[in-house]
């Protein structure tokens, strides 16, 4: 994220409407390989391939701010991996961490990692102060630390289902992973920030928190997040979560969060009157249906319905509900781009 692109979207969360509509996208290695070319392990594996392909973006869009921006990951494989899962890396396909826990009476023998030399961690790092030199030369700068949630992680380390149902079933044990995790979280988030001094901003995705009724979310979600939230002195706390996100929009304030990018399903309208006026809303183009698979002509026409849908538009950054899905080609993000800044 360059200066300029920083300082605009600051103005977005001091409440100014900018003479042009900012546009923001989430992007990482769901849609990043496939557009620049290459593959997904050697997205991973190569800093040089990861570097260009991040380089590209950026020129082939200068009206986007990119969020978190050069995104150092290695799919939802990044955090598992320090807790000890077994992470599989196919050529073209998405990682997938296995289980570490066959039941949650196991919780007790798992200890809190040291993101500075567990799992992926390092190299996610190490990656960042690499490429820092080139990333700065153009005109960018790291902004944001980056983390998957604490029910996301711990829905790696357990299993989703089983996770889901030991919130009900032993709600113990899952709250010591949960707590567990969230402390590993606030480490990982503390860490990037003391390694790059231009971090300001954290972005936490967590979609397994939209599966949550709202009593169940306030016992073990709210509390964790407020933790993750309380910790870190940072300007933008960005919360991303596409499953169903109406308990999380209504607890967003309490959770200490001021950005939400939310599910397609929901309005921008809907969620504003749930998260309230002081939190910027990033969204809300169906990401697969029309974003990737629909023609330029389909994004222009949704794009439009969804701008013209909500009256006041400070605090909103124009985006797809979710983050930059796989197969979206350079035509419709360019549709899209023109249409909310047309």
């Amino acid at each position: 994220m360059t200066d300029p692109q920083w300082e605009s979207l600051l103005r977005v969360f001091d409440g100014e409407l900018l003479d042009e509509l900012p546009i923001g996208f989430i992007i990482d290695s769901p849609w990043l390989p496939g557009w620049s070319g290459i593959s997904i392990l050697d997205y991973y594996s190569s800093e040089r391939l990861w570097l260009e392909s991040n380089l590209k973006a950026i020129r082939q869009f200068p009206q986007v701010t990119f969020l978190p921006g050069f995104w150092s990951e290695f799919g939802m494989c990044t955090e598992p991996a320090s807790f000890g899962a077994k992470c599989v890396f196919p050529e073209n396909e998405f990682p997938f961490a296995e289980k570490v826990l066959d039941s949650f009476d196991e919780v007790a023998r798992l200890t809190k990692p040291d993101c500075r030399v567990d799992g992926l961690s390092p190299f996610v790092i190490k990656r960042l102060q690499n490429c820092r030199k080139d990333i700065e030369a153009a005109g960018h700068r790291i902004r944001f630390a980056v983390s998957r949630g604490p029910l996301n992680i711990a829905s790696f380390l357990a299993g989703h289902t089983e996770t889901l149902m030991a919130v009900k079933t032993e709600p113990e044990a899952a709250a010591r992973l949960i707590d567990l995790v969230t402390d590993f979280v606030i480490d990982w988030l503390s860490y990037q920030r003391e390694c790059f001094d231009s971090i300001d901003g954290i972005l936490v995705l967590d979609d397994l928190i939209g599966f949550l009724g709202e009593g169940d979310f306030r016992q073990f979600a709210l509390p964790c997040f407020q933790r993750i939230s309380a910790a870190l002195d940072v300007r933008i706390k960005a919360l991303h979560n596409d499953a169903r996100g109406l308990v999380t929009a209504k607890c967003l304030p309490e959770m200490g969060f001021n950005l939400f990018n939310f599910a397609y399903s929901h309005s921008l309208s809907e969620i504003r009157q749930l998260v309230g006026d002081d939190v910027v809303l990033l969204g809300n183009l169906p990401p697969r249906d029309i974003l990737a698979a629909g023609s330029p002509d389909d994004v222009r026409r949704e794009t439009r319905a969804m701008v013209d849908s909500i009256e006041d538009k400070r605090r909103v950054v124009f985006s797809c509900g979710g983050g930059m899905p796989p197969n979206v080609s350079t035509q419709n993000i360019e549709a899209f781009c023109q249409t909310v800044r047309g």
